[in-house]
């Protein structure tokens, strides 16, 4: 059974016993479940614990959004407030910024309250409560590491608050914060099963994985690599075979997803081929790569494509690449989803070229990672899982944190080499031999290929500080022969990007500093 399936039935248990307590006394709240007939049951526990996974799932707007602030999606049209972060042109009254602050403050408060109340229920199964309690745990340290990672400083509540006591709070070091995480998230996986019995429910595992994540954002990279350690010993998870097939129905749940969120077609859908797939699909082209992502994929021979002697050919510019760039972009010659081929090529005449309308992608590329065949005749009731986590990330983050560390032994090398080298990738494996400064871009570069368009690059370049040298400019597309034979390259018309490395942390929003002037402004902002 699915996760959802559990929210759904959540928040319809909730009305349903508002509306049978047909006898309670006036002064109960009849407008919400109060905690005088609530906090009972078990029953009430998983309800609640479940109302708290609604905060961390990802629709596919906010998901690639994250990438769209960052160098390798662009979003077509402009409109989403995710492309005036990328141009750089933003302040604290972004709607983006205020609604990822109060969703994840809004998760944060539903854990407060469960973490507050489930002592109250007079369980008869207490390996449940035990295991919700590791889950809740693990979800606020989720949306704590969120809230870190991009506004720094933020107020770190761990009880229910009064409403006179929320508009008083001040900003908690971001130390302090991270702490808090990685305790959190100890505590979490000591609660938690290896394996769970409904499909999208944080495991140990997961909590371990979100551990490795989120140490890796503070740079406390001992930390990071020991969780990920963690992770890799217990033989949970191992690599899914068949990258090309990684984000289809058929692998959903397998040995490399960590954590997901759960969907279903006609019951919690996303419209995930809507909004990736080439126009010429019915479909809206919003999300679609970027020339800075199609050139980081190597050749086969494992050079860059800048390298000497990589073979590298602008006018053949997807011969002899990495695998992974066909798995995840469309490029032209692709056969799509309605057995017609793929040209997106200026002047094709075909539905996809581009220029030829506001809803072609204006790269010449689409997102191919979740667009799947069996979506096409309904492309806004999509059932497929978006995976918030997955084991390649663990093996990098390992990787990366011990590189970090300076600390470069055999196991750095398998680590990034089993990504490399997955059944269908199979590219050269890394030498050993490199020094610290060439590991790391070799894993920033592997990171940033193998996990493209999974809502981790903006967080990437912020944390690297490379934002400055990547974001500014224009926003390339593919190369193409132009009638008088020369190669091109496809550029966005009208769109200039800039930074400024106030960007490098969020503004506190400002709504919420009208509410409380305990709040202190990020600098520059």
């Amino acid at each position: 059974m699915r996760i959802i399936k559990y929210t759904v039935l959540g928040v319809a248990g909730l009305f349903l016993l508002q509306s049978c307590q047909k006898d309670l006394l006036n002064t109960v709240p009849n407008d919400r479940i109060s905690t005088e007939i609530f906090w009972k049951t078990d029953n009430d526990a998983t309800l609640a614990a479940n109302a708290v996974y609604t905060y961390m799932a990802e629709t596919p707007d906010h998901f690639f959004g994250w990438d769209c602030m960052s160098d390798i999606i662009f979003t077509n049209p402009t409109g989403p407030v995710e492309a005036s972060i990328s141009q750089g042109q933003y302040d604290a009254l972004n709607s983006r910024i205020s609604g990822d602050w109060s969703t994840y403050y809004a998760g944060i408060r539903g854990a407060n309250s469960f973490m507050t109340h489930v002592g109250q229920i007079q369980t008869t199964n207490p390996a449940l409560i035990s295991r919700l309690k590791g889950e809740v745990r693990a979800l606020r340290a989720y949306f704590y590491m969120r809230l870190a990672s991009l506004f720094g400083d933020v107020p770190l509540v761990t009880t229910e608050l009064s409403l006179d006591e929320s508009q008083k709070v001040a900003r908690t070091p971001v130390g302090q914060v991270w702490d808090f995480v990685a305790a959190e998230l100890d505590t979490a996986a000591t609660l938690l099963p290896a394996k769970q019995t409904d499909l999208g429910r944080i495991t140990k595992g997961a909590a371990q994985a979100i551990k490795a994540r989120a140490m890796l954002y503070a740079g406390r990279y001992d930390v990071s690599a020991a969780a990920a350690s963690q992770v890799m010993a217990s033989n949970t998870y191992s690599l899914y075979p068949a990258y090309k097939n990684l984000f289809s129905y058929a692998a959903e749940n397998n040995s490399e997803d960590i954590l997901d969120v759960q969907f279903l077609a006609d019951v919690y859908y996303n419209n995930i081929f809507q909004v990736l797939a080439p126009r010429s699909l019915n479909a809206n082209s919003k999300w679609v790569p970027t020339k800075a992502i199609v050139d980081l994929y190597q050749m086969t021979n494992g050079k860059n494509i800048g390298d000497a002697g990589s073979g590298y050919d602008p006018a053949n510019q997807y011969a002899n690449r990495d695998p992974r760039l066909s798995y995840s972009i469309f490029i032209p010659g692709d056969v799509l989803a309605n057995g017609k081929t793929f040209n997106p090529l200026p002047g094709s005449t075909t539905g996809d070229a581009v220029g030829s309308s506001f809803v072609v992608s204006p790269t010449g590329w689409n997102i191919k990672k979740y667009v799947n065949k069996e979506d096409l005749s309904k492309p806004a009731d999509c059932g497929i899982n978006i995976i918030l986590m997955r084991y390649a990330e663990v093996l990098l983050t390992y990787a990366e944190s011990m590189i970090e560390q300076n600390k470069l032994d055999q196991s750095v090398y398998d680590a990034i080499n089993k990504v490399r080298q997955r059944g269908d990738v199979n590219m050269p494996a890394i030498a050993t031999g490199q020094t610290q400064e060439q590991l790391r871009a070799i894993v920033r570069n592997e990171r940033t290929v193998e996990l493209a368009f999974e809502g981790l690059r903006y967080f990437d370049i912020r944390r690297w500080k490379i934002a400055a040298t990547v974001m500014p400019g224009s926003v390339y597309g593919l190369n193409y022969k132009d009638t008088d034979g020369s190669t091109k390259t496809v550029l966005v018309p009208g769109w200039t990007q800039i930074w400024n490395d106030r960007n490098y942390i969020w503004p506190i929003p400002q709504k919420e500093r009208d509410l409380n002037k305990n709040l202190t402004q990020n600098q520059g902002w």
